[in-house]
């Protein structure tokens, strides 16, 4: 029953961190091991993350119906070609490439030495003032309509980035998306989009590894936790889309860099160590 109960709670932290760009993958490495519970694993971090983007799914629905049914009518007929929802289905699937690529090449140090709190507090401080810079100096001037191949492309190598724990998905979209002068809105849309192959993907890989020794957590708790994150994520995209229609993203870059400094200065106090079992 304990299991159930910590699963709910990383559920809730799932849920509520995989949007705002302070790297849901961080929390679950680090709140785990201050509770006193250890890493849940990558398959467990994986596998929730498939209830979050199930929201993305539900939330947006209307819009990806829209651009999956434009952009297959595209593959047969020529006048659809032009189409913004065509061009956008394409973006979103060559926009994913990167992250699919690497995430196979770089798996074992992925599920191992990335997921070292030295490496999570780190890139949560550098990471978080890449954003402040970005959403600062950033144009603002360009809506999602706007949208080029090569900056999907670009988006989507940003993208990758956050293979490692503790960058953010969808900061480091949203970063490269602001440095490349979108506005918040267009950016964080344009995320949450182009995390769908990507995170489902990953998601459904790691099924095998539910239950494995390296996971803290069966089936039972780890389907709590994705349903739960399901129902807390789909409440903070409406949230945070609401948010950045009007303010910038200075509280989530301050947040992230007091994280960051905190990890760092409990590892170096002895207090948390790097890796499970260290």
């Amino acid at each position: 029953m304990w299991d159930y109960l910590e699963a709910a709670v990383l559920g809730i932290l799932q849920g509520l961190t995989e949007f705002l760009p302070i790297s849901s993958s961080a929390h679950l490495r680090i709140y785990p091991q201050l509770f006193g519970w250890g890493d849940p694993g990558a398959a467990f971090t994986a596998v929730v993350q498939i209830g979050t983007e199930l929201a993305v799914l539900l939330y947006f629905r209307k819009d990806i119906w829209r651009i999956a049914l434009t952009w297959l009518r595209s593959l047969r007929a020529p006048e659809y070609r032009g189409h913004t929802d065509a061009r956008m289905g394409w973006f979103i699937i060559l926009g994913s490439l990167p992250i699919v690529v690497l995430g196979l090449l770089f798996e074992d140090a992925i599920d191992s030495a990335l997921r070292s709190l030295w490496v999570v507090g780190s890139t949560l401080i550098v990471f978080g003032l890449v954003l402040g810079l970005a959403d600062r100096l950033g144009r603002n001037d360009r809506p999602i309509e706007k949208l080029t191949l090569r900056h999907a492309v670009l988006m989507g190598a940003a993208q990758a980035a956050a293979l490692v724990p503790g960058v953010s998905r969808s900061g480091a979209t949203i970063s490269m998306g602001r440095a490349l002068g979108y506005e918040r809105a267009a950016a964080t849309r344009y995320a949450f989009l182009l995390a769908i192959p990507a995170v489902l993907g990953a998601g459904v890989y790691k099924l095998k590894d539910v239950g494995a020794e390296a996971n803290n957590y069966g089936w039972g708790p780890t389907i709590v936790a994705t349903v739960i994150s399901f129902v807390v994520g789909y409440a903070a995209i409406a949230w945070l889309l609401r948010y950045v229609s009007t303010r910038s993203y200075a509280p989530f870059v301050a947040y992230r860099v007091l994280l960051g400094g905190a990890v760092l200065l409990l590892l170096a106090l002895g207090v948390l160590t790097p890796l499970a079992g260290a």
